[in-house]
């Protein structure tokens, strides 16, 4: 008898969870179908890019000099 009740008490924990994410999904998909597509974020990618380019000329501007002798001192051990 006890058992009874548990699985009793598991199936409907089951049932609301189930429901649960039946509403999710249809809400999910009703505001999906009325959101227009999405055309891209261009301030984000500008954004990044620009990031990225200061980056790297900071990067540049830092290590700038040690990176010349680096590669010259490359270029020099290479034999013809």
């Amino acid at each position: 008898m006890k058992l009874n009740r548990i699985i009793y008490r598991i199936l409907q924990a089951l049932h609301l969870y189930l429901a649960l994410a039946l509403t999710r999904l249809v809400r999910t998909v009703n505001n999906a179908a009325d959101d227009p597509p999405e055309r891209g974020d261009v301030p984000g990618w500008v954004m990044i890019t620009l990031m990225s380019a200061v980056l790297v000329a900071a990067l540049l501007a830092l290590a700038g000099p040690a990176l010349e002798n680096l590669f010259n001192d490359a270029i020099s051990r290479v034999s013809p």
